[in-house]
């Protein structure tokens, strides 16, 4: 088939690749010139595991071409994503100015009829409002053309994105057209050839089943962050409670890890919308304090390693400084967008602390956007040892897996107190209490009064 993606970013370059994988042509605009004109000489720029080989084969069978030109994205194409970014406006609810200009531009520019997915993250209505909009152009150009708007919402985890292209979990079509549904389980069967995960349903069910899907999983990880505060409370550990309900079928483990909290472009903005737009439609408050709180915890959580720090070190940090390893969200990624590292360096710093820094993927995203105003960071890309020498602790923001097996003597020995704040319970709490370490991590009975810190 032939497709075109419209927005090439963390979603929409996977997509593509994928799609050209399975032998489609692929049409890739971005109106970023910067990185079309990278990508055309196959620089890849997002860090995704097994993206770069998939975008260089794409490239080199001739299947994945990148432009920054509408028309002839739209000539070429009988199927077009839109995968723009839809981030939070400032009540919370999913600022859609990027998807509305896309559809402006499809309704100016089509020539031939075309299925419309969204592919974008977006609020119940949008596919209506996007057909609107595409309409309402055709109009204005005295043109009666066929077309049909569906929500086809992506399942993609950052990390393991071309992953979850390949072998999807579930692929979700909302259409009330069956010869439309029958297209898009067409151009998504060479990816389910051992079982069908196809599932069409209505437009406004699709939309709001990604959302649902999302919070749900936020969801997960704010309630056992909730339990671990409780088990530090109790003087349990939070991995063996995990471990207990986790092997209850109904359950299941799947996102119950405490730590230090979600971040990245996805459960915060998809949290915040759907509680914006539940609250819009007259949601009960009984029902809206449920989102809210998925939020509210995870918005705590990410304070807790600073808070344990603080409790240690007394509030005044002024001469202190602390070695963090993890920079980004998660691991196998450079997105720093909502990461709880940020948190961490933002109260240590601001009570005078320095921080020196290592993530071997997001050490530039942090230089230069989300921490370039804070003089009191440095940072290290290469030896995740040379930080160490001199710092009062070292603390673990990111589950990378470079951290999980390390030379604790070297550390101990460049550390000036063997001390580690673990915000992703990497390692087990007695051992490292018998190599000598305090070790701080999350829910597994630290015996540190952080709840009581007042930030």
């Amino acid at each position: 088939m032939k497709i075109g993606v419209i927005g090439i970013g963390f979603v929409g370059l996977p997509l593509a690749a994928a799609f050209a994988d399975m032998g489609n042509t692929v049409h890739c605009l971005d109106l970023d010139e910067k990185k079309i004109a990278g990508l055309k000489r196959g620089i890849v720029p997002i860090n995704e595991p097994g993206l770069e080989p998939l975008v260089s084969k794409g490239i080199e069978h001739g299947l994945l071409t990148f432009t920054t030109d509408y028309q002839e994205t739209l000539d070429n194409s009988e199927i077009i994503f839109i995968a723009v970014g839809t981030p939070p406006g400032a009540d919370g609810s999913a600022d859609l100015r990027f998807v509305e200009s896309v559809a402006h531009e499809i309704g100016k520019k089509m020539k031939k009829p075309l299925i419309i997915a969204d592919k974008s993250t977006v609020p119940v209505g949008t596919a209506e409002r996007v057909r609107a909009i595409i309409a309402d152009e055709l109009k204005n150009r005295n043109v009666d053309m066929e077309f049909h708007v569906i929500s086809n919402p992506e399942f993609m985890a950052e990390g393991r994105a071309v992953k979850d292209m390949m072998e999807p979990s579930r692929v979700v079509v909302g259409t009330d057209d069956p010869q439309v549904a029958e297209t898009m389980r067409k151009l998504y069967k060479p990816f389910m050839m051992r079982q069908d995960r196809f599932h069409a349903m209505g437009v406004r069910d699709a939309e709001l089943t990604k959302y649902t899907g999302n919070t749900n999983l936020a969801m997960k990880i704010s309630f056992i962050n909730a339990i671990a505060g409780l088990s530090e409370l109790m003087g349990t550990d939070v991995e063996n409670i995990a471990e207990g309900i986790g092997s209850d079928p109904r359950i299941g483990n799947s996102f119950l890890h405490a730590s230090c909290g979600y971040g990245g472009s996805c459960f915060p903005k998809d949290v915040k919308a759907l509680t914006a737009f539940a609250e819009k439609s007259g949601l009960p408050e009984e029902y809206l304090q449920l989102f809210r709180a998925i939020e509210g915890v995870n918005n705590y959580q990410k304070t807790v390693i600073p808070r344990k720090v603080i409790a240690r070190f007394g509030s005044g940090l002024a001469g202190k400084k602390f070695a963090l390893w993890g920079l980004a969200f998660k691991a196998k990624t450079n997105d720093m967008r909502e990461s709880a590292s940020i948190v961490m360096i933002d109260e240590l710093t601001k009570r005078g602390a320095a921080i020196a820094a290592y993530d071997p993927l997001a050490i530039t995203e942090a230089r230069e956007v989300y921490l370039k105003n804070n003089g009191n960071v440095s940072y290290e890309e290469h030896d995740k040892y040379k930080i160490l020498e001199g710092c009062d602790a070292l603390l673990i923001g990111t589950e990378t897996t470079e951290y999980r097996s390390i030379d604790f003597e070297r550390a101990k020995k460049l550390l000036k107190n063997p001390i580690i704040f673990d915000g992703r319970n990497l390692f087990d709490p007695y051992s490292m209490r018998s190599a000598g370490f305090e070790y701080y991590a999350i829910g597994r009975g630290d015996k540190v009064d952080y709840q009581n810190v007042k930030l």
